[in-house]
């Protein structure tokens, strides 16, 4: 079709408004394709220490030899640059992005307080600009090559959060920092919850400010109570990275602007800080998820025709269907579309429509096992359908748009599926 004729279609403004939404969702997965893991950093309430834990987290990992960036997506209280001494940065703009303040080398960060005119302005935004801002962070800026992101998200589980981790995908890990008294772990628990919903694992609780340890005689005592991070952890099954323990050298190193594990004194808050690290310099030993389904299939080749016989890089993905197109209710759908897919030539090799059994409960978890699917792509599904499939080692993707089942899995293949929120509450 001639631009002429482009130009007089009625949908002409429609096409070339997708157009540039896929062209920006390829700039995000075009920067995230380089960062090899993500740590988003989460708490329910306010004032327990996340900020901080989040740039010690940063500041260790960069010491340790590796390439760092950090993203305060704090909208309205950005305190990033102050832990770092940063305050006076400005960014710079650089090939059309914005280039990062830099710590010590290795070490990446953007904040909104770099864009702010004054210390004091207030920012005063509703959700969709808050979430503009949030992507920009992550699409048009110049991280290069990283061996860790770690987002420092505001309190609660609201517009910030659920930003980030819809752009980063099910692959980013959460981070969960509370404080011992039971009024912060009733807000925590939320937090966990959330990123069940979401579907991104959890590293584990970390209890901030948990007792005080003289200086003078050692005595600890326990000025906010003490074990409800690790009662927390027990209750909701995920792991509890331990207790940091007030520190007056941790508040002054703040003050600062210098992050206190880089000080190097050995104290019982910088051996707690220390241990929290592990899991997450543990992720940079771990296979990603394509490689452990892939060994997994062929350790134990399926019973399947040999021209849908998984080959390297492949994947089975099932799609829950209505009425031909993706059904919003995993436990609802009339059909489930099978694909077999080649993740490193992203091709679909095979694909085919069944007829589910009964939808009782447990019972599709079983059947999509036995028919090797690595993937379920829906766009609703309860927390404990999403359980019993994570205990089948299927991977899940929730919130995905209405679409065919085929549009879907070449938008997946490609890295330009973008998710909402999970259609279900359950």
């Amino acid at each position: 079709m001639s631009d002429k004729a482009c130009g007089s279609c009625s949908t002409a403004s429609d096409c070339q408004s997708r157009s540039k939404e896929q062209e920006k969702d390829r700039k995000l997965a075009h920067s995230l394709s380089r960062i090899k893991h993500k740590v988003v950093v989460l708490s329910g309430k306010g004032g327990v220490g996340k900020s901080s834990v989040a740039a010690n987290v940063a500041a260790e990992l960069s010491l340790s030899g590796c390439r760092v960036g950090l993203v305060d997506v704090d909208v309205h209280g950005p305190s990033i640059p102050r832990l770092f001494g940063l305050e006076d940065s400005r960014p710079v703009t650089r090939d059309q992005k914005l280039v990062p303040a830099m710590w010590n080398g290795q070490l990446l960060v953007m904040s909104l307080g770099f864009l702010l005119q004054s210390k004091e302005d207030s920012v005063i935004w509703r959700g969709p600009v808050k979430m503009g801002l949030i992507r920009q962070f992550l699409e048009d800026v110049d991280w290069g090559d990283l061996d860790y992101l770690i987002v420092d998200c505001p309190p609660g589980t609201g517009d910030e959060p659920l930003s980030v981790v819809q752009l980063l995908g099910h692959e980013a890990h959460a981070l969960i920092v509370t404080s011992p008294q039971d009024v912060a772990v009733d807000d925590v628990r939320r937090s966990v919850n959330f990123c069940r919903h979401t579907g991104n694992q959890v590293l584990g609780i970390v209890e901030n400010m948990s007792g005080f340890v003289c200086p003078r005689c050692g005595e600890e005592a326990h000025i906010f109570s003490s074990g409800g991070g690790q009662k927390l952890a027990q209750e909701m099954q995920v792991p509890f990275l331990g207790g940091i323990p007030l520190d007056p050298d941790m508040v002054k190193a703040a003050d600062e602007g210098m992050p206190f594990i880089a000080r190097q004194a050995e104290s019982p808050a910088l051996s707690a800080l220390q241990k929290i690290l592990e899991p997450i310099k543990q992720l940079q030993g771990q296979k990603d998820f394509f490689q452990d389904q892939l060994s997994n299939l062929q350790a134990s080749p399926p019973n399947t025709p040999d021209s849908v016989r998984p080959q390297n890089g492949a994947v089975k993905i099932a799609i829950p269907l209505a009425q031909g197109r993706l059904c919003q209710h995993f436990g609802h759908c009339e059909l489930f579309a099978l694909f077999s897919v080649n993740t490193e030539d992203k091709t679909i090799l095979h694909q085919e429509q069944l007829t589910p059994p009964p939808h009782e409960p447990g019972v599709l978890p079983n059947w999509l096992a036995e028919k090797e699917a690595g993937l379920v792509i829906a766009g609703g599904m309860g927390s404990r359908a999403q359980d019993l499939l994570r205990e089948k080692g299927i991977r899940i993707i929730t919130g995905a748009p209405e679409g065919t089942a085929e549009e879907i899995v070449k938008s997946w293949l490609d890295g330009n599926l973008v998710t909402g929120q999970n259609a279900c509450d359950h």
